[in-house]
């Protein structure tokens, strides 16, 4: 259980029209949290947030998120330099979902070394019917190797 106590979830109107924010994490005790790029609003990444997660980054203003894999929380750029100074915490109407508008220290977001998590799109003559069709082509060059860059422990 955290320890990090949001304001609880009142009526409808207060939750969707209040200047109090009151998030609705999941049952998982987790929430989306959408990550872009402050000045050019490019979408960097998706993560979860827990409350002490939320409430780190509020506090220290460095987006910290919740890892699911590792289940520890991950203050972004502790271990790859590429940190995300927050320049706006928003949500979503019925605070169920944040978005960080940051600075992106480094210039990568994605573990895999390039700015965006988002560096693949889906090619040309993809048919859903076709499962064969369905390839996806690199949108983005790699900012970093991240063989250089993690060193396993």
């Amino acid at each position: 259980m955290s320890n990090h106590v949001f304001p609880a979830r009142t009526t409808t109107a207060e939750i969707e029209l209040g200047a109090t924010l009151q998030p609705k994490f999941g049952p998982d005790g987790l929430i989306p949290c959408i990550t872009s790029d402050h000045l050019t609003n490019e979408v960097l990444m998706f993560a979860f947030m827990n409350a002490e997660a939320l409430a780190h980054t509020i506090q220290s203003g460095k987006a910290t998120y919740w890892s699911r894999s590792r289940n520890k929380l991950w203050i972004k750029g502790e271990e790859s330099g590429n940190a995300q100074l927050v320049k706006a915490l928003l949500v979503d109407c019925d605070q169920d979902v944040i978005l960080l508008k940051v600075e992106n220290v480094g210039g990568a977001s994605c573990h895999n070394g390039y700015k965006s998590c988002f560096y693949r799109r889906l090619a040309p003559g993809a048919d859903a019917a076709d499962g064969g069709t369905l390839k996806l082509e690199f949108a983005a060059p790699r900012i970093f190797d991240p063989a250089t860059v993690y060193k396993k422990k």
